[in-house]
Protein backbone atom coordinates (compact mmCIF):
# COMPACT_ATOMS: atom_id res chain seq x y z
CA UNK A 1 0.00 0.00 0.00
CA UNK A 2 0.97 3.46 -0.69
CA UNK A 3 2.08 5.19 2.30
CA UNK A 4 2.26 3.17 5.60
CA UNK A 5 2.31 -0.12 3.48
CA UNK A 6 0.43 -1.56 6.27
CA UNK A 7 -0.77 -5.25 5.38
CA UNK A 8 -3.45 -6.02 8.01
CA UNK A 9 -4.08 -10.34 8.07
CA UNK A 10 -3.19 -10.53 4.50
CA UNK A 11 -0.99 -13.97 4.98
CA UNK A 12 -0.30 -15.02 1.49
CA UNK A 13 2.75 -16.79 1.48
CA UNK A 14 3.98 -15.77 -2.05
CA UNK A 15 4.40 -11.86 -0.97
CA UNK A 16 7.80 -10.21 -2.75
CA UNK A 17 10.90 -11.03 -0.61
CA UNK A 18 13.81 -9.59 -0.16
CA UNK A 19 17.64 -9.28 -1.05
CA UNK A 20 17.71 -8.06 -4.61
CA UNK A 21 16.48 -11.71 -5.65
CA UNK A 22 13.51 -12.27 -8.44
CA UNK A 23 10.19 -12.16 -6.51
CA UNK A 24 6.81 -13.79 -7.00
CA UNK A 25 4.33 -10.58 -6.80
CA UNK A 26 0.70 -11.82 -5.38
CA UNK A 27 -2.13 -10.92 -8.07
CA UNK A 28 -4.02 -7.29 -7.64
CA UNK A 29 -7.28 -7.62 -5.80
CA UNK A 30 -10.19 -6.70 -7.38
CA UNK A 31 -11.02 -4.33 -4.48
CA UNK A 32 -8.10 -2.94 -2.60
CA UNK A 33 -7.54 -4.38 0.95
CA UNK A 34 -8.50 -2.10 3.88
CA UNK A 35 -6.00 -0.53 6.11
CA UNK A 36 -7.99 -2.14 8.92
CA UNK A 37 -10.07 -4.86 9.51
CA UNK A 38 -12.24 -6.41 11.66
CA UNK A 39 -11.31 -9.75 12.89
CA UNK A 40 -14.05 -12.18 13.99
CA UNK A 41 -13.28 -15.43 15.70
CA UNK A 42 -15.07 -18.39 16.20
CA UNK A 43 -14.54 -21.99 18.20
CA UNK A 44 -16.27 -24.31 16.03
CA UNK A 45 -17.29 -28.34 16.26
CA UNK A 46 -15.50 -30.15 13.70
CA UNK A 47 -18.88 -31.70 11.90
CA UNK A 48 -20.26 -28.55 10.88
CA UNK A 49 -16.99 -28.10 8.54
CA UNK A 50 -18.51 -29.82 5.57
CA UNK A 51 -21.53 -27.38 5.68
CA UNK A 52 -20.01 -24.40 6.70
CA UNK A 53 -17.37 -24.54 3.82
CA UNK A 54 -20.25 -25.61 0.88
CA UNK A 55 -22.09 -22.42 2.04
CA UNK A 56 -18.41 -20.26 1.72
CA UNK A 57 -17.90 -21.39 -2.12
CA UNK A 58 -21.46 -18.85 -2.63
CA UNK A 59 -18.92 -16.49 -1.73
CA UNK A 60 -15.47 -17.00 -2.18
CA UNK A 61 -12.91 -18.69 -3.80
CA UNK A 62 -10.04 -21.31 -2.51
CA UNK A 63 -7.06 -18.89 -1.95
CA UNK A 64 -4.29 -19.31 -4.65
CA UNK A 65 -1.69 -19.82 -2.44
CA UNK A 66 -3.17 -22.90 -0.79
CA UNK A 67 -3.32 -26.76 -2.12
CA UNK A 68 -5.55 -29.35 -2.48
CA UNK A 69 -9.36 -29.80 -1.93
CA UNK A 70 -9.88 -28.27 0.76
CA UNK A 71 -7.54 -25.09 0.38
CA UNK A 72 -5.05 -25.47 2.70
CA UNK A 73 -1.39 -24.30 3.55
CA UNK A 74 1.09 -24.44 6.73
CA UNK A 75 1.79 -21.78 9.10
CA UNK A 76 4.55 -21.11 11.23
CA UNK A 77 5.35 -18.85 13.41
CA UNK A 78 8.23 -17.97 15.78
CA UNK A 79 6.68 -15.37 18.72
CA UNK A 80 8.81 -12.93 20.60
CA UNK A 81 7.99 -11.44 24.56
CA UNK A 82 9.56 -10.40 27.14
CA UNK A 83 11.01 -12.64 29.69
CA UNK A 84 8.49 -11.89 31.86
CA UNK A 85 5.73 -12.34 28.75
CA UNK A 86 4.84 -8.61 28.87
CA UNK A 87 2.95 -9.03 25.03
CA UNK A 88 1.00 -12.50 26.13
CA UNK A 89 -0.50 -10.71 29.77
CA UNK A 90 -1.43 -7.51 27.95
CA UNK A 91 -3.42 -10.20 25.82
CA UNK A 92 -4.68 -11.98 29.13
CA UNK A 93 -5.54 -8.72 31.00
CA UNK A 94 -7.65 -7.33 27.47
CA UNK A 95 -5.10 -4.00 27.27
CA UNK A 96 -7.30 -2.32 24.60
CA UNK A 97 -4.44 -1.52 22.93
CA UNK A 98 -1.84 -3.92 22.12
CA UNK A 99 0.57 -5.91 20.31
CA UNK A 100 2.65 -8.86 19.28
CA UNK A 101 5.98 -9.44 17.57
CA UNK A 102 6.49 -12.40 15.30
CA UNK A 103 8.85 -13.89 12.67
CA UNK A 104 6.46 -15.70 9.95
CA UNK A 105 7.05 -18.71 7.22
CA UNK A 106 4.86 -20.91 5.26
CA UNK A 107 4.63 -24.29 3.83
CA UNK A 108 6.62 -27.47 5.44
CA UNK A 109 9.91 -26.10 5.84
CA UNK A 110 11.35 -22.56 5.56
CA UNK A 111 11.22 -21.49 1.24
CA UNK A 112 11.76 -18.09 0.21
CA UNK A 113 10.69 -15.00 2.18
CA UNK A 114 10.43 -15.00 6.33
CA UNK A 115 8.23 -12.19 7.12
CA UNK A 116 8.87 -10.15 10.24
CA UNK A 117 5.60 -8.63 11.65
CA UNK A 118 4.01 -6.61 14.06
CA UNK A 119 0.16 -7.43 14.62
CA UNK A 120 -1.45 -4.84 16.75
CA UNK A 121 -5.31 -4.39 18.13
CA UNK A 122 -6.13 -1.23 18.43
CA UNK A 123 -9.60 -1.48 20.29
CA UNK A 124 -11.95 -2.96 17.82
CA UNK A 125 -9.56 -3.29 15.08
CA UNK A 126 -6.74 -5.24 14.23
CA UNK A 127 -3.52 -3.59 11.76
CA UNK A 128 -0.43 -6.00 10.76
CA UNK A 129 2.74 -4.54 8.77
CA UNK A 130 5.43 -6.35 7.71
CA UNK A 131 8.40 -6.46 6.36
CA UNK A 132 10.08 -9.78 3.74
CA UNK A 133 13.36 -11.13 4.17
CA UNK A 134 14.90 -13.97 2.21
CA UNK A 135 15.20 -17.50 3.94
CA UNK A 136 18.88 -17.82 2.76
CA UNK A 137 19.37 -14.10 4.11
CA UNK A 138 17.69 -14.80 7.63
CA UNK A 139 19.65 -15.71 10.90
CA UNK A 140 20.91 -14.41 14.37
CA UNK A 141 22.60 -11.80 12.80
CA UNK A 142 18.88 -10.18 12.10
CA UNK A 143 18.20 -9.74 16.08
CA UNK A 144 22.56 -9.02 17.22
CA UNK A 145 23.68 -5.09 18.46
CA UNK A 146 24.17 -4.27 15.01
CA UNK A 147 21.37 -6.48 13.18
CA UNK A 148 21.74 -7.28 9.17
CA UNK A 149 18.84 -5.57 7.55
CA UNK A 150 18.39 -6.44 3.79
CA UNK A 151 17.70 -3.56 1.06
CA UNK A 152 14.09 -3.80 0.68
CA UNK A 153 11.83 -2.89 -2.22
CA UNK A 154 10.16 0.28 -0.60
CA UNK A 155 10.72 2.44 2.12
CA UNK A 156 7.56 2.30 3.60
CA UNK A 157 8.60 -1.68 3.91
CA UNK A 158 12.20 -0.56 5.69
CA UNK A 159 10.34 1.47 8.06
CA UNK A 160 8.13 -1.66 8.99
CA UNK A 161 11.30 -3.43 9.58
CA UNK A 162 13.11 -0.92 11.58
CA UNK A 163 9.78 -0.30 13.75
CA UNK A 164 9.74 -4.29 14.44
CA UNK A 165 13.95 -3.75 15.69
CA UNK A 166 12.83 -0.65 17.66
CA UNK A 167 9.92 -2.75 19.55
CA UNK A 168 12.59 -5.71 19.52
CA UNK A 169 15.22 -4.20 21.24
CA UNK A 170 13.23 -1.66 23.46
CA UNK A 171 11.16 -4.90 25.13
CA UNK A 172 14.09 -6.73 25.53
CA UNK A 173 12.40 -9.79 23.31
CA UNK A 174 13.07 -12.82 23.02
CA UNK A 175 12.10 -16.28 21.13
CA UNK A 176 9.11 -17.79 23.64
CA UNK A 177 7.35 -20.17 21.17
CA UNK A 178 7.19 -21.71 17.84
CA UNK A 179 3.11 -21.81 17.03
CA UNK A 180 2.52 -24.26 13.66
CA UNK A 181 -0.71 -24.93 11.95
CA UNK A 182 -2.64 -26.11 8.78
CA UNK A 183 -4.66 -23.34 7.58
CA UNK A 184 -8.01 -23.56 5.43
CA UNK A 185 -8.44 -20.74 3.36
CA UNK A 186 -11.09 -18.90 1.56
CA UNK A 187 -11.27 -15.23 -0.39
CA UNK A 188 -14.37 -13.47 -1.08
CA UNK A 189 -15.36 -12.91 -4.62
CA UNK A 190 -15.95 -10.00 -5.94
CA UNK A 191 -14.64 -8.46 -2.80
CA UNK A 192 -11.15 -9.87 -2.65
CA UNK A 193 -10.60 -7.87 1.46
CA UNK A 194 -12.89 -10.68 2.62
CA UNK A 195 -10.85 -13.88 4.05
CA UNK A 196 -12.35 -16.79 5.49
CA UNK A 197 -10.14 -19.75 7.09
CA UNK A 198 -10.23 -22.57 9.40
CA UNK A 199 -6.93 -23.58 11.65
CA UNK A 200 -6.45 -27.12 12.35
CA UNK A 201 -3.38 -28.80 14.08
CA UNK A 202 -2.76 -26.03 16.03
CA UNK A 203 0.44 -26.84 17.87
CA UNK A 204 3.31 -25.26 19.50
CA UNK A 205 6.58 -26.19 21.37
CA UNK A 206 8.67 -23.67 23.35
CA UNK A 207 11.72 -21.89 21.55
CA UNK A 208 14.87 -22.30 22.30
CA UNK A 209 15.83 -19.27 19.56
CA UNK A 210 16.05 -17.62 16.65
CA UNK A 211 15.87 -20.84 14.05
CA UNK A 212 13.06 -21.92 12.64
CA UNK A 213 10.96 -24.62 13.25
CA UNK A 214 12.64 -26.99 11.22
CA UNK A 215 15.21 -26.71 13.15
CA UNK A 216 13.68 -27.37 16.36
CA UNK A 217 13.54 -30.91 17.96
CA UNK A 218 11.22 -30.13 20.64
CA UNK A 219 8.15 -31.99 20.21
CA UNK A 220 4.77 -29.71 19.30
CA UNK A 221 1.87 -30.31 21.87
CA UNK A 222 -1.45 -29.69 20.69
CA UNK A 223 -3.65 -27.02 20.92
CA UNK A 224 -7.30 -27.55 19.56
CA UNK A 225 -8.37 -30.03 22.40
CA UNK A 226 -11.27 -29.68 24.69
CA UNK A 227 -8.23 -27.88 27.41
CA UNK A 228 -6.52 -25.94 25.55
CA UNK A 229 -9.92 -24.53 23.33
CA UNK A 230 -11.79 -24.37 26.91
CA UNK A 231 -14.61 -25.87 25.11
CA UNK A 232 -17.08 -28.87 25.82
CA UNK A 233 -15.75 -30.20 22.39
CA UNK A 234 -12.11 -30.25 20.15
CA UNK A 235 -12.50 -28.37 16.94
CA UNK A 236 -11.18 -25.79 14.30
CA UNK A 237 -11.15 -22.39 14.76
CA UNK A 238 -12.97 -20.72 11.96
CA UNK A 239 -11.51 -16.59 11.84
CA UNK A 240 -13.47 -14.09 9.36
CA UNK A 241 -11.39 -10.85 8.40
CA UNK A 242 -13.24 -8.32 6.27
CA UNK A 243 -13.42 -4.49 6.45
CA UNK A 244 -15.22 -2.12 8.15
CA UNK A 245 -18.73 -3.53 7.71
CA UNK A 246 -19.19 -6.89 7.94
CA UNK A 247 -20.95 -8.88 4.92
CA UNK A 248 -24.76 -10.09 5.46
CA UNK A 249 -23.43 -13.26 4.49
CA UNK A 250 -21.20 -13.55 7.08
CA UNK A 251 -23.69 -12.39 10.09
CA UNK A 252 -25.78 -15.16 8.66
CA UNK A 253 -23.21 -17.96 8.73
CA UNK A 254 -23.06 -16.64 12.61
CA UNK A 255 -26.76 -16.84 13.18
CA UNK A 256 -27.24 -19.97 11.65
CA UNK A 257 -24.92 -22.11 13.62
CA UNK A 258 -25.48 -19.69 16.66
CA UNK A 259 -21.84 -19.09 17.13
CA UNK A 260 -20.05 -17.58 19.84
CA UNK A 261 -17.27 -14.99 19.23
CA UNK A 262 -14.02 -15.83 21.06
CA UNK A 263 -10.72 -14.01 22.04
CA UNK A 264 -8.57 -16.89 21.17
CA UNK A 265 -5.07 -16.33 20.68
CA UNK A 266 -2.94 -19.10 19.38
CA UNK A 267 -0.04 -17.76 21.40
CA UNK A 268 -1.51 -16.60 24.35
CA UNK A 269 -3.50 -20.13 24.50
CA UNK A 270 0.41 -21.76 24.39
CA UNK A 271 1.67 -19.90 27.30
CA UNK A 272 -1.35 -21.16 29.31
CA UNK A 273 -0.52 -24.50 28.10
CA UNK A 274 3.01 -24.34 29.32
CA UNK A 275 2.04 -22.61 32.71
CA UNK A 276 -0.42 -25.41 33.30
CA UNK A 277 2.51 -27.88 32.56
CA UNK A 278 4.63 -26.17 35.08
CA UNK A 279 1.66 -26.53 38.10
CA UNK A 280 -0.24 -23.23 37.60
CA UNK A 281 -4.18 -22.73 38.30
CA UNK A 282 -6.29 -20.61 36.97
CA UNK A 283 -9.61 -18.71 38.10
CA UNK A 284 -12.87 -20.33 36.52
CA UNK A 285 -13.21 -16.84 34.85
CA UNK A 286 -10.20 -16.03 33.49
CA UNK A 287 -6.41 -17.34 32.00
CA UNK A 288 -4.59 -15.04 34.33
CA UNK A 289 -2.22 -17.46 36.17
CA UNK A 290 -1.61 -17.68 39.58
CA UNK A 291 1.25 -19.63 40.12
Amino acid sequence: MEGTNCEVKQDNPLLCSSGGAETVEAPQPLIAPPRIRHELKYIVPERYADEIREYLQVFCEPDSFAQGEPPVYTVSTLQLDTPALSLHFAKERKQVNRFKLRVRTYGEEPAGTVFFEVKRKEENYVRKTRSRVAVADYGPHCFGESPMVPRFKTEAEAMNHYEFLRLYRSLGALPMAHIRYERESWIGNPDTSVRITMDRRIRYRRAKDFSLHGLSKLPWRSMDTQVALRRPFAGFVLEMKCSLEVPTWILYLVRKYNLERSGFCKYSTAMRLESLFLGDTYTAGSERCFG
